[in-house]
């Protein structure tokens, strides 16, 4: 639109714009005065947010102290209309993510709904924490379980770590129930899937909105690891991505290869 079409339209409609941050002056009539006294315009000086929060810095990057799991409904019945994600990779993302907390000694809390009907979790994940009974329950919004509540609570921890399926509803639920009492709750999305590519992307949208981070469950892995230079989780750290890190234990393994081949 041209200047002139917008200033023509602007007349039209009796009223001229005048930018907010403007040092120009608008008159007023007084009927009892033959004078019209000019009155400034009033300044708007937009707030400058700052660019550090709770959200920035090396204070915001997790660490393995501060986290509490929990993983939700990675069972038959859940898997059967799962269509965001291809299953396979969803039952390697949770067993890799349940692995690497066991390594850095993260407190694990598995859950199951209706577990007679639904299935029990998959064995590969109920492998990694053998002597685990899963809480089993009614309640579509595990959050609403005292049981699971209190033993989140137990560990003293307000960083929720939560993967589930379906992301729709047994992971939205929950991140946004715990969100409203004060937890920070960190979504694995790639360890987590819903009834449809959409249905994953809008529950992830709403939950982001009300305050939840994304995150996968490698990324969440380095921000635990930080440093190539910690021995103590280094070797279970390199064992889990060899076995599920995809590419990257693929080449890990020829790295491993090429350095036996080279010794004398």
């Amino acid at each position: 639109m041209s200047n002139q079409r917008r200033q023509f339209l602007g007349l039209a409609a009796g009223a001229i714009a005048v930018p907010a941050t403007s040092t120009l002056v608008v008159a007023q009539g007084d009927p009892s005065r033959g004078s019209e006294a000019p009155i400034p315009a009033q300044t708007s000086v937009p707030e400058r947010r700052s660019a550090k929060s709770e959200l920035t810095g090396l204070s915001a990057l997790l660490t393995p102290e501060e986290c509490v799991v929990v993983l939700i409904d990675h069972q038959p019945f859940q898997f059967a209309n799962l269509h965001s994600h291809e299953p396979t990779m969803i039952v390697n993302n949770v067993i890799g993510l349940a692995k690497f907390a066991k390594a850095f000694k993260v407190p694990v809390i598995l859950t199951t709904v209706l577990e007679a009907r639904g299935g029990k979790i998959i064995k590969g994940l109920q492998d990694v924490f053998p002597d685990q009974k899963p809480v089993d329950r009614t309640y579509i919004n595990a959050w609403q379980d005292k049981r699971i509540v209190d033993l989140v609570k137990a560990t003293g921890r307000r960083k929720l770590i939560l993967a589930a399926l379906w992301t729709e509803m047994c992971l939205a639920m929950p991140t946004i129930h715990a969100l409203g009492e004060g937890y920070d709750v960190y979504i694995v999305t790639d360890a987590s899937g819903g009834v449809s590519a959409e249905a994953h992307d809008m529950a992830v949208r709403r939950m982001v909105q009300a305050g939840a981070v994304p995150i996968t469950w490698i990324g969440l892995s380095g921000e635990w690891q930080r440093d190539w230079a910690r021995e103590s989780t280094l070797a279970d750290t390199i064992k889990i991505v060899a076995e599920h890190g995809g590419g990257s234990g693929v080449a890990f393994a020829w790295e491993t290869q090429l350095l036996g081949a080279s010794k004398p």
